[in-house]
């Protein structure tokens, strides 16, 4: 068993179970266990923590709950001082097990594989100064491969429903800052967990702060998610979910992926806020509180985004993909002194610096919710505060496989090739500062080409400011593409 292939950045991912034609399963049982076990060694050794405090949850995949129990035995053999399973549970609740004085939890194990389908399984870890990363994991692993021989049988643990108490703090943080007991009362607001582990959202914090949530859908843990894949960030999804909204003449709709890191909201016109629009919302809302700050986001974002936050006096920094990435440019950013309050993917990953730069999609609700209520309050609503923000004309992502054995070469290569072509072509110039790829400023748009962060791919965005004019760039750049060893 190479355990060295279920890395996926900062976290596991793997083929749980059988299902999926040509997906055989290489994270079985047995894996879990020693990475577990591994995590608790890593604690230990690396961390200086005699005896480990370990909570465990889970998504609604169907393979979850025996991963866990795997988790917790590998946790058991290798001397957890105890271990709390919580069940269904959120990624970031998980990370708050953490840092509430309770329990006392010194780290945490999430099995989940975000929004990947039913058959695929991983594992996220979380200590009191945030999620691990890559580095990490391989330290992780090298001690999880160490304990490949042994055999694990004790499964005992203390069940803790902790996702009503991570519920608590976010509807307290609610009532406190609007003032009020029930300051959802009278709005009806429904929401879309796509089968995973958000449904909680409606009747432990919406419901209790007096909103209606009837017409709410995919709220049932459903571990195939036979409804819809659960990702805000798919154009169908969305699509789907805003037609939801208007049939339920809802005030406000509310999504999230399985694990609950990311979400996007949805108007009561049945318009999505979400992407480059979200990432607006909350920077308005950020920059009033912080003026002049920096907003982190990733590199795929929109021309329109950095026009509307610099007219609000901000600082847009546009770094790299990953939502990993851009949550460590946002805390670099903090240690320099600079007055960074947020690093957020257009993916609807966000990380606050007031919630300990958590990725954490719940609070991220909660903070647009508290918005929402202050502009009711003034006769105001969303669109209101988005009447400044455009939207591109046309915007489109090309995935072009690379076929070359050294994909990373033959990826940057053409990289390369095309930031000679920016300088050469009249009318076309460099984007400045720019940290990944190269971005290309073109009369009436703009294309970034880059390498994927794990994959044979060169994602390609454009985005345009006049009708018809992308399928012409889309065209010159394939043809670009020709002299490279590509799928076009």
């Amino acid at each position: 068993m190479d355990l060295y292939k279920l890395q996926n950045g900062s976290d596991i991912r793997g083929v749980a179970i059988d299902g999926v034609a040509g997906e055989e399963v290489n994270f079985p049982i047995h894996a879990a266990e020693v990475i577990a076990g591994g995590f608790l060694l890593w604690l230990r050794e690396e961390k200086g923590i005699s005896s480990p405090v370990v909570s465990v949850g889970t998504d609604s995949r169907i393979t979850s709950p025996d991963i866990a129990l795997a988790a917790i035995r590998g946790l058991n053999g290798e001397g957890a001082k105890k271990v709390y399973y919580f069940g269904l549970a959120s990624t970031p609740a998980m990370f708050v097990s953490t840092k509430e004085d309770t329990l006392n939890v010194d780290g945490a194990i999430m099995i989940s594989a975000s929004h990947l389908p039913f058959n695929r399984n991983g594992m996220k870890f979380f200590t009191k100064p945030g999620g691990v990363d890559k580095n990490d994991i391989k330290a992780i692993l090298k001690h999880a491969e160490t304990l490949l021989e042994k055999k694990y049988d004790d499964q005992s643990c203390e069940k803790v429903d902790f996702i009503s108490d991570y519920s608590d703090i976010l509807v307290n943080i609610i009532r406190t800052q609007t003032n009020s007991e029930k300051p959802l009362e009278g709005l009806k607001i429904i929401v879309d967990a796509g089968g995973g582990s958000g449904g909680f959202f409606a009747d432990k914090v919406l419901e209790v702060l007096g909103a209606d949530t009837t017409g709410s859908v995919y709220t049932e843990p459903d571990g195939y998610f036979k409804g819809h894949v659960p990702n805000p960030e798919n154009d169908e999804v969305m699509k789907g979910f805003c037609e939801v909204v208007k049939k339920e003449k809802a005030d406000l709709g509310v999504i999230f992926d399985t694990d609950v890191d990311r979400s996007a909201l949805v108007d009561g016109d049945g318009n999505p806020i979400s992407r480059n629009k979200l990432i607006a919302l909350i920077s308005d809302i950020l920059l009033k509180e912080n003026p002049g700050a920096t907003i982190v986001t990733d590199s795929v974002t929109s021309r329109s985004l950095a026009e509307y936050i610099t007219r609000r006096g901000g600082v847009h920094h546009r770094f790299m993909r990953g939502y990993n990435n851009v949550i460590k440019e946002g805390k670099r950013l903090c240690d320099e002194g600079i007055n960074c309050p947020i690093a957020i993917e257009t993916s609807g990953h966000c990380a606050l610096r007031e919630n300990d730069f958590l990725d954490d999609g719940a609070y991220l609700i909660v903070k647009l919710l508290i918005n929402y209520c202050n502009l009711r309050k003034e006769g105001l609503t969303l669109s209101d505060a988005l009447s400044d923000y455009e939207e591109p004309k046309e915007a489109k992502e090309i995935r072009v496989k690379i076929l070359a054995e050294d994909f990373k070469a033959e990826g940057q290569k053409a990289i390369d090739s095309f930031r000679d072509k920016a300088l050469s072509t009249e009318g076309w110039s460099l984007e400045e500062p720019n940290y990944e790829g190269v971005r290309v400023n073109v009369p009436g748009g703009w294309i970034l080409m880059r390498l994927s962060l794990h994959d044979p791919v060169l994602p390609i965005n454009i985005e345009t400011e006049e009708d018809g004019l992308l399928g012409k760039i889309e065209g010159e750049i394939k043809e670009f593409l020709k002299d490279f060893d590509m799928a076009l």
